[in-house]
């Protein structure tokens, strides 16, 4: 009889290898089992999203079938441009988002007048925040403990309560329908501020003194030295305004009177009120899903600053 070579035999596990190998697979399917209602939630908010992504492609015919279709049957692009509309009445075509709105530059107006509101005050307040706590957290100054706290206490207050004197102001400055009631409202942040001083608390104050010796300006000091040691604090903050003020909804609808000078959730908004029907819903989410691109890029591109502004920012030394 012929014997198999050794090298084909497979060699016999050990029983306790085998229990480990059984233990470990018990191991990963009660993790996967664990993360089942993280599962769950993220599908309740993927749902919505592609909703819209399948609401974007689809004809106006479809978008008003009865039930409603989950994969488009005629995948088309009006909803972004319709060539082939030519007024009201052409049956089956409809005005794409760019075709949608009686202003310079159309729907282009409102991502500039976004992109231009949002940079500006996310550039704006990260300045003024990380100078302001830059003297709290580095500077002995009289009270400072009092003038932090009551930022802090600042937080606690709804933000709805300030809306009319807010308009009250912007009004009297005859800054309505204009950038400045867009962007000088939202300049003073207290949670940006409030974080930025835990994170440079972190931060050694011989590093601070070093650079008085060596004869820098408190100037100097905040532009050479804090600002980059707070670049991942900065990141972790910036997430956090431009997500708000690309989505700021209620302060533009209370101050914006002209279409020329909306942001474009008002602008959406406006046309949702303008055109009704499910056959009009298409060019809407074409905008709403080109106003989620730009968020969207700018998290990923800084998610590994966030996580690591975010973890930073409770240690102190």
């Amino acid at each position: 009889m012929a014997v198999a070579p050794m090298d084909t035999i497979a060699p016999v596990q050990p029983p306790e290898h085998r229990a480990e190998t059984g233990a470990s697979r018990s191991s990963r399917i009660n993790r996967h089992l664990l993360r089942l209602p993280f599962y769950l939630l993220s599908l309740t908010m993927i749902a919505p999203f592609y909703w819209l992504l399948i609401t974007v492609f689809k004809p106006p015919r479809e978008l008003a079938q009865t039930p409603p279709s989950f994969v488009p049957k005629s995948p088309t692009f009006d909803n972004f441009y319709d060539p082939d509309w030519t007024g009201q009445g052409v049956t089956g075509h409809l005005q794409g988002i760019f075709q949608r709105y009686q202003v310079d530059l159309g729907f282009w107006r409102f991502l500039f007048n976004s992109l231009f509101i949002t940079t500006a005050i996310t550039v704006g307040s990260l300045l003024i925040c990380s100078l302001a706590a830059y003297v709290i957290a580095k500077h002995d100054i009289k009270g400072r403990r009092t003038i932090f706290l009551m930022i802090v206490a600042s937080m606690m207050v709804p933000w709805q309560t300030t809306l009319i004197p807010n308009y009250v102001i912007m009004r009297n400055l005859g800054w309505l329908d204009s950038y400045a009631a867009y962007i000088v409202p939202a300049l003073a942040k207290a949670f940006v501020l409030f974080f930025l001083v835990q994170f440079l608390q972190s931060i050694p104050n011989e590093l601070i003194q070093a650079a008085r010796v060596d004869g820098a300006g408190e100037w100097r000091i905040w532009w050479k030295i804090v600002l980059p040691l707070l670049r991942p604090a900065l990141a972790a903050m910036s997430i956090f305004i431009v997500l708000a003020e690309w989505n700021n909804f209620l302060w533009p609808l209370i101050i914006v009177q002209s279409d020329e000078m909306a942001n474009v959730p008002v602008a959406l908004a406006r046309l949702n009120s303008y055109f009704a029907g499910p056959d009009h819903q298409g060019a809407i989410m074409a905008g709403g899903l080109i106003a989620s691109v730009p968020t969207i890029v700018f998290f990923l591109i800084f998610q590994k600053y966030f996580t690591r502004g975010i973890a930073l920012s409770g240690l102190k030394g």
